[in-house]
């Protein structure tokens, strides 16, 4: 919402500042975007005469100058049509700022003849779109005058322009006197009495009206015939500019300057136009018509439109039609002045594509009091500027109640917001924004005015009082401490989800989002259930509920590899769904690694990926939530999205998988067009049991051997099928007191007959054992000892033997 500062003066009797009026209006929530100050652009520009010219001796559209300013005679150059001796304008001295460009005017040689200074045109003070030649001014200008000055003197708007951001529970403030209305109940001066007067009629109008349709309850007019239209008086045209609105003719500026001036929508039709009764009903389907903004509109049966017995007129509240627009020949108009309802017109407008300043004010709730009003103040402009006489009043439909009265404890301005207020404190505060505050014993009765639409209950009134004696003035009160407070504010699963960010992205993964709806052949390939169909799916690729994160991040990979990323991993923490029961979803964290391990370099090859590098990821987000990895299991039974030779599943118990890993299946990637390997796991978090909230025993946080550590390797003949983990695991049971760690660091199965060939169906697996002592340095005796039992334990529970 713009406005000029001398059309706030129009309805505030203030000696406020500028500075003041913004810091005020601020402060009651209408919040100033920008303050425009044209005569401030105008500094190093003053009134000057030309007082005689000559040809330019190298260009033909070239005018020498003489120019008479303030500060004596100066030579300059000027190409614009009317330069001529005796004509004032406006110049620009060297070191001057031309508004429309920027640029620092100064001395300059053009075609061989030195110029200072510029002669300017409208358009280069940014006050109108006006460049065909210099501005004009008459002849009663003093030479010398500051450009800000003269211009105002002679019609030119070089006020301030205040921009405010308007709120939609605001509609009231999109007119100027709203605006002045708040001024004046936070204290910055006096509203001014309305000037607009009930209107005269001249005579009885053959025009009628008819509303046929709830959208408007009500619908009034006037005609004024006998009228003269053309161009707006400079006053009119200079407020509208300065607000960025584009002069028409008179009659049409006038309602664009009421709509501005009191929030109030109008439109004029001119009346030869017009076949039978006027009427504000529902649209019927085929009807089209071409709008002001010459586009044309097919009508849908629930607009409401303004029609005659002949053809669609326009939108009700939204924009009328061109055909019965005014224009410069008019004569005789109709000025409607309707009420609509704010959700058709905002529905009419969406469904249409139209923004104009009537939807704007109309969509957000224009005072229905304003239906006479706003109709008396056109008709008694129009008469002031064209003539014409006007007509009795015409109208169809009641205008609309909808003040709420509401029961109001002035006690809760306290309660609500710590500031202490008198009860007639209060009352004074809510009877200057136009509030009917009737005083009782246990409640008052406060009536809100017909120009706020956004009250409705007691604590609006409150906030109503609270912004008018100021949200600065409220007390900063601390939230009470309860110390009491023992349980944790996030949930298990919350916490779990946070960490799992942290960590996977800690690993050099990127985090992606996906879609929780899949295509349903993606679901049925991941394990989905039938019952996780959608019965109104956005479309055919998003039908179903996902059963697994991984077909999001393989859909995202695949993206990733067509645009040439080359290596990369991603993540997602997210619900999977397993079921349509309500516990039929669980939070999952899956990851996804794509191209080489270590790409190539100076330092070698590259290394392609392979299963332990995300076995390494699903490891490390179980070790942060705890999970010691030589207590898990590692089983084969993958599903059947993954590798059947490449993948696992990390668990304690069978029954209770706690993360999966290794290769996507190859006709997978197949289907989804990635070229593989790519390396995927699922981790469950909520599948790892919460710690014991009271430990039946205190451990040491860290327990480090003071002695020397002892290695020993062995290798061990078992069978080719057996899994290494339960090698390992048989090792480190052998002294759980001194072993410490247990790794697999060959494996290795032998050409039959050559050298160190082993049985057919037999391979040899390489153990390295640390024993790390925490009493006394191990003796050889001891260290043989409890290679004895390694080498037993081993033999004992896989069947295998001790390579010599």
């Amino acid at each position: 919402m713009k406005f000029t500062l001398d059309w706030l003066h129009d309805h505030l009797e203030t000696d406020a500042t500028l500075d003041m009026i913004c810091d005020t209006l601020n402060r009651i929530g209408l919040e100033v975007e920008e303050v425009i100050d044209p005569a401030a652009k105008l500094a190093g520009f003053e009134v000057a005469e030309i007082i005689a010219t000559e040809q330019h001796p190298d260009a033909d559209r070239l005018k020498i100058c003489t120019v008479q300013s303030g500060q004596g005679e100066q030579k300059l150059v000027c190409g614009a049509p009317n330069a001529r001796a005796g004509l004032k304008g406006i110049l620009a001295n060297e070191g001057a700022v031309i508004p429309a460009n920027g640029m620092v005017l100064g001395k300059a040689k053009i075609r061989g003849v030195e110029s200072r200074g510029m002669m300017c045109s409208l358009a280069e003070l940014e006050l109108s779109e006006d460049h065909d030649g210099i501005i004009e001014l008459p002849d009663t200008a003093t030479i010398g005058t500051p450009a800000a000055e003269a211009l105002g003197n002679h019609g030119f708007s070089v006020d301030p322009v205040i921009e405010i951001a308007i709120t939609p529970n605001r509609p009231d403030c999109l007119g100027v006197r709203g605006i002045a209305r708040d001024l004046a109940a936070a204290g910055l001066g006096i509203l001014k009495a309305d000037p607009v007067q009930a209107a005269s009629s001249n005579f009885e109008s053959d025009i009628k009206i008819n509303v046929a349709t709830p959208d408007c309850p009500v619908f009034a007019g006037r005609v004024v015939r006998g009228l003269t239209n053309g161009v707006s008086p400079d006053w009119l045209s200079a407020r509208l500019q300065a607000i960025g609105q584009r002069p028409i003719n008179t009659l049409v500026d006038i309602t664009n300057y009421i709509s501005f001036d009191r929030g109030r929508p109008l439109h004029v039709y001119d009346v030869t136009t017009l076949s039978g009764v006027v009427t504000a009903r529902a649209g019927q389907a085929g009807e089209k018509f071409t709008a002001l903004d010459d586009e044309s509109y097919e009508i849908d049966e629930n607009d409401c439109v303004i029609a005659d017995d002949k053809s669609v007129l326009g939108f009700g509240g939204v924009m009328g039609g061109v055909a019965s627009g005014a224009s410069t020949t008019t004569t005789e108009v109709l000025v409607e002045s309707a009420w609509f309802e704010p959700i058709a017109i905002a529905n009419t407008g969406r469904r249409h594509g139209i923004d104009s300043d009537a939807r704007y004010r109309f969509e957000r709730g224009v005072d229905p009091q304003t239906v006479l009003s706003g109709l008396d103040q056109a008709v008694q402009m129009i008469t002031e500027l064209c003539g014409g006489e006007v007509s009795s009043l015409i109208q169809a439909g009641e205008v609309p109640d909808r003040q709420q009265v509401i029961a109001f404890d002035p006690a809760r301005v306290k309660s609500l917001t710590g500031i202490d207020l008198t009860d007639d404190n209060i009352a004074d505060i809510l009877l200057r924004l136009g509030f009917d505050v009737t005083r009782q014993a246990e409640k008052w009765q406060v009536k809100a005015p017909s120009w706020r639409p956004d009250i409705h209950g007691s604590a609006d009134l409150v906030e109503e009082v609270t912004r008018i004696y100021g949200l600065d003035n409220v007390p900063s009160v601390p939230l009470p401490s309860d110390a009491n407070i023992t349980q944790a504010i996030q949930t298990p699963e919350q916490t779990r989800t946070a960490l799992a960010r942290r960590v996977m992205a800690g690993s050099g993964l990127t985090e992606a989002v996906t879609w929780s709806f899949i295509a349903e052949p993606v679901a049925l390939k991941f394990g989905g259930h039938p019952g996780l169909k959608l019965a109104n799916p956005i479309s055919s690729e998003l039908s179903n509920m996902r059963p697994s994160l991984l077909p999001g991040l393989l859909q995202a990979a695949g993206r990733n590899v067509a645009r040439g990323l080359s290596d990369f991993g991603l993540f997602e923490v997210g619900q999977v769904f397993t079921d349509a029961t309500p516990g039929g979803q669980e939070t999952v964290v899956a990851a996804l690694r794509y191209g080489h391990a270590k790409p190539r370099d100076w330092s070698g090859k590259a290394e392609p990926l392979n299963l332990f590098s995300i076995k390494a990821d699903a490891l490390t987000l179980l070790a942060a939530y705890g999970v010691q990895a030589e207590a898990l299991q590692v089983l084969r039974d993958a599903p059947d999205w993954y590798h059947p030779g490449q993948s696992g599943v990390l668990c304690r118990d069978p029954r209770t998988p706690l993360a999966r890993f290794g290769a996507l299946h190859p006709a997978l990637l197949k289907d989804f067009d990635v070229a593989g390997p790519v390396m995927v796991c699922e981790i469950f978090p909520m599948a790892i049991p919460l710690p014991k909230k009271k430990p039946s025993r205190s451990k040491p946080v860290l327990s480090i051997s003071p002695y020397q550590a002892v290695r020993r390797d062995f290798a061990f003949e078992v069978a080719a099928d057996l899994p290494a983990d339960k090698l390992i695991k048989a090792a480190r049971g052998a002294d759980k007191k001194l072993i410490s760690n247990v790794t697999l660091f060959d494996a290795f199965t032998g050409v039959p007959g050559g050298q160190g060939a082993l049985e057919a169906g037999m391979k040899s697996l390489a153990i390295e054992v640390t024993l790390s002592p925490m009493d006394a340095t191990l003796t050889d005796a001891e260290i043989e000892a409890v290679a004895d039992k390694v080498i037993q334990a081993v033999e004992k529970a896989t069947g295998g033997k001790l390579r010599r």
